[in-house]
């Protein structure tokens, strides 16, 4: 195995660390700062305004899109021992 190569097995993992990550980093990210506004404009700062609408979006995400996120981390981790088993030759 080749500097490249590992080079390359880095990238896609970085890649596919951010597909499945992204989504769910955004949606929490953008659901936060729409609660922050809010509290801002109403001045009610409760912790749990923010946890329950964030927890509920990631739920709902994982729901829709958790199948599709398990096919392409199963298809990256085949990847991966496919890779390993070349390692040797």
């Amino acid at each position: 195995m080749t500097p490249g190569d590992l080079v390359a097995i880095m990238q896609r993992t970085l890649i596919e660390m951010l597909a499945l990550g992204g989504p769910i980093l955004v949606g929490a990210m953008v659901i936060g700062l729409l609660i922050s506004i809010v509290q801002a404009a109403t001045q009610v700062n409760e912790a749990t305004l923010t946890f329950v609408p964030k927890l509920a979006l990631v739920a709902g995400i994982l729901f829709a899109f958790g199948p599709g996120m398990l096919a392409q981390l199963l298809d990256f981790t085949r990847y991966i021992f496919a890779t390993a088993a070349t390692v040797g030759r």
